[in-house]
């Protein structure tokens, strides 16, 4: 990798962060640097929309911006299907978009809806679909599963096992833990991945988790790639990120 490349991990509504991580990446001379995001650009945080706008700002602006899907993300988009709204099946029963550990709700407040008590899903929809721009729908319906960078595979979830990369099943990308994470085989490429709060950033050698719960009011990490190094990229600059034993 001759030049660098970096990494974000789940931002879920929160641009406040968001926009210190650009400001970092900025620091780093990274200005026209590619960035891949790794999704879950909604739910939880408080500026959702704020977070859209930023992202779909920036592509049109001609940033080398590539923007993962993640399952948040999905509910979204699937919310808004033009056949009425979609529920994942991944979800536990009793679950839905707008239950408190999903994070849907803040997601609509963000775009100046209240409270959906008493509403029908269907006109919930409908409402919905009025006020959510089309330039943040079509940034929703045309997010990426996946991008392979040299030795680096970047994805929102992580992948199946003893799968070829390029035949992975999209619920995997978007939502696999403990099968991905627990096997200790190379995969073809490193995978860079979020989707699993961490403490802070994990390096192993098959794999890198940057999801370090910025949903939950904890920091949301960047990483960067130069050469065969890997960084922790924070307001104090790099810092080597190790590889765990």
């Amino acid at each position: 990798m001759t030049r660098a490349l970096y990494a974000i991990g789940d931002i879920h509504g929160q641009l406040r962060l968001l926009d210190k991580a650009l400001r970092w990446i900025e620091a780093d001379g990274g200005h026209d640097a590619r960035i891949v995001f790794l999704g879950d650009y909604v739910d939880r945080g408080p500026d959702s929309r704020g977070v859209l706008d930023t992202l779909v700002t920036g592509r049109a602006e001609g940033q080398d911006w590539i923007c993962l899907k993640g399952n948040h993300d999905r509910f979204f988009e699937w919310f808004l299907h033009p056949d009425g709204p979609r529920t994942d099946p991944h979800l536990l029963v009793g679950y839905h978009w707008f239950h408190h550990n999903i994070g849907g709700l803040e997601t609509i407040q963000s775009y100046g809806m209240g409270r959906p008590d008493g509403v029908r899903q269907r006109d919930l929809a409908r409402a919905l679909h009025e006020v959510v721009p089309e330039e943040h729908k079509d940034f929703l319906r045309g997010l990426k599963l996946w991008h392979r960078q040299e030795n680096y595979f970047f994805v929102h979830a992580g992948i199946r096992p003893g799968v070829s990369l390029e035949q992975q099943d999209e619920h995997d990308l978007l939502w696999i833990r403990s099968e991905f994470h627990d096997d200790p085989r190379g995969h073809g490429a490193v995978v860079v991945h979020g989707h699993t709060p961490v403490d802070r950033p994990e390096r192993y050698s098959n794999r890198i988790n940057l999801d370090t719960g910025a949903g939950y009011g904890r920091p949301l990490s960047v990483a960067v790639f130069e050469g065969d190094e890997v960084f922790n990229l924070t307001s104090k600059g790099r810092q080597p990120l190790h590889t765990r034993r």
